[in-house]
């Protein structure tokens, strides 16, 4: 049984002797599952050759504790660095890391700092992320993650006035793709 699988059985072992008992799932028990559970890590970096000029520095982290069976949820942190300051980004979770994107699922937003920092943290479900199309009964997986600029003006500054807007923010109106996970996939 590989360490994957032994943590993971583990923490489920524990979560269903809580349930047998009648007992509940508390924050502690929750705590545990998070700390022995399995883990996905991903690098994003620029979407485009144009951005990665730009942005020479630009990169985020994803890490991802896999604790949909044992909690219901997975933790799905972002935390990126050398990004435009003082700007808003919008998470999401891809059918396919670079266009066309197909199926894509939103998730959050971050907001950097002075220094074009920012970070956040995101409970949901990743491991099995997916869209269901209920005319087709199509059902498409999302492992994969992109990063966008949640206001259609904040990529001017790199790729002009006349830089796409595309429908990636609550207001249907994002600037382009900032960041991608390229071929690296969640579980």
């Amino acid at each position: 049984m590989s360490m994957h699988i032994r943590t993971k059985a583990a923490a489920l072992a524990s979560i269903g002797a809580l349930a047998l008992t009648g007992g509940t799932i508390s924050q502690a028990a929750a705590h545990d599952a998070n700390a022995a559970a399995p883990e996905a890590h991903l690098r994003l970096q620029p979407s485009s050759p144009a951005l990665a000029r730009c942005f020479p520095h630009a990169w985020a982290k994803v890490d991802v504790h896999l604790t949909t069976d044992a909690v219901g949820k997975d933790r799905f942190t972002i935390e990126a660095k050398g990004l435009r300051p003082k700007t808003d980004f919008t998470v999401f979770l891809l059918e396919q890391a670079g266009s066309p994107f197909g199926a894509a699922e939103y998730i959050g937003d971050f907001t950097t700092d002075a220094h074009g920092r920012g970070a956040n943290r995101f409970d949901l479900i990743v491991e099995e992320a997916f869209a269901f199309n209920n005319v087709t009964h199509a059902r498409t997986d999302l492992s994969s993650v992109g990063v966008w600029f949640a206001d259609e003006t904040d990529d001017d500054e790199c790729l002009g006035v006349h830089s796409p807007v595309t429908g990636f923010d609550g207001d249907g109106a994002a600037g382009v793709q900032m960041l991608n996970s390229r071929a690296a996939k969640l579980p």
